[in-house]
């Protein structure tokens, strides 16, 4: 027989259950974005990488949320904040890394993108010493080369600068998220506490 008090008791552990699944996205968000971000970070960054980035965003943005602030929560409060800045860095940082590899605008770090077009230019010139057999036959097809692998050699220049300067992007915009969660949640916690 089914016992009425003992039913009732089972609503809190669900509502408990599902209150715990926003955490368990977070998590999976971590997750994805670690292992994606390793898999991109080889070879040059692909607009395909904004995407992913701006699905993760979506992804942890939608479906994880911070516990309340609470001056007797401070250490799960940080715990959980800094874990959040820091998966919306890493999707922040390989959202914009096929940006900050073409556009110069974008990543104006002095002495670390001028090296990439002299690559580019000495990788033609060993094509063309690679092919010299062949200039007789089809100059255009030696000059198609000469451009393809030109291109590779700075974009693979740019790309290793590139990836060598996200993380410094990645922790300004965890800094960044961080401090705004934080500021809105004391807000908004001060807010509560003047209404009730």
């Amino acid at each position: 027989m089914d016992d009425p008090s003992r039913r009732g008791t089972r609503s809190p552990a669900h509502a408990g259950a599902v209150h715990a699944a926003p955490g368990g996205s977070g998590v999976i968000g971590i997750g994805l974005a670690a292992v994606l971000t390793a898999a991109l970070a080889q070879g040059s960054w692909q607009w395909f990488a904004t995407y992913v980035g701006v699905t993760l965003l979506a992804v942890v943005l939608s479906f994880y949320r911070l516990p309340p602030w609470a001056p007797g929560l401070r250490r799960a409060y940080l715990a959980n904040l800094t874990a959040f800045a820091l998966v919306v860095g890493l999707c922040t940082a390989i959202t914009l890394a096929p940006m900050m590899q073409r556009w110069a605008w974008l990543f104006p770090m002095p002495g670390t993108r001028d090296r990439c077009p002299e690559l580019g230019a000495y990788e033609s010139i060993r094509t063309e010493a690679a092919l010299a057999g062949l200039t007789g036959r089809d100059g255009t097809a030696l000059a198609h080369a000469q451009d393809v692998h030109r291109q590779t050699a700075v974009a693979d220049c740019l790309s290793a600068t590139t990836t060598l300067w996200l993380p410094v992007y990645a922790a300004g915009v965890a800094v960044l998220v961080g401090l705004g969660a934080w500021a809105f949640d004391r807000a908004r916690a001060r807010g509560r506490a003047a209404t009730g």
